[in-house]
């Protein structure tokens, strides 16, 4: 869990994902869309892919990818951020997390 706490410390918004996924083009889209600088993370394009998948699997995020964290917390994959976002939730963790302004 070292590994992903590391990548996740001091940044509003961090998304791991796969390039080639549709799910993650997805979520990051829909991030994107509200102004927030996410960083994110393609995994199977970093040399410690596998060992960041294995954390994320060891958090509960099935499948491993999208995973979003928000403020340093784990919100969850594509089915918990489509929820906050049906909820109108989404802009309000953004905002606490200094990711977007308005």
């Amino acid at each position: 869990m070292e590994t992903v706490s590391g990548l996740v410390a001091d940044k509003p918004v961090v998304i791991f994902s796969r390039s080639t996924c549709s799910m993650s083009h997805t979520i990051k889209s829909l991030i994107f869309s509200y102004g927030a600088n996410a960083t994110v993370y393609e995994l199977d394009e970093v040399p410690n892919g596998c060992q960041v998948e294995g954390e994320l699997l060891q958090l509960g995020c099935q499948p491993s990818v999208p995973a979003v964290f928000i403020g340093q917390q784990f919100v969850g994959g594509a089915r918990q951020v489509m929820s906050l976002q049906v909820k109108n939730q989404l802009s309000q963790l953004l905002r606490n997390a200094g990711a977007i302004w308005i």
